[in-house]
């Protein structure tokens, strides 16, 4: 027999922020050390990389908008 758990909305929240920000990482290490010598490569990955503190910040301003309304 099967049972489901139903899974919380914040925990949903919480692990795609933090997927999305792992993710932006990975990417941007990649994007860093694949271009070599091309300068604008390497940009593009510190770009990429200004990314991980943005996502965080977009998921804690979400999360506090949720708690508020407790």
């Amino acid at each position: 027999m099967h049972v489901e758990v139903p899974l919380k909305p914040d925990v949903v929240l919480k692990g795609s922020l933090f997927l999305a920000a792992f993710l932006s990482m990975v990417l941007s290490i990649v994007l860093y050390f694949a271009a070599g010598d091309d300068v604008n490569g390497r940009l593009n990955g510190v770009f990429v990389g200004i990314w991980v503190p943005s996502i965080l910040s977009m998921g804690a301003l979400m999360m506090s908008g949720r708690e508020s309304r407790r």
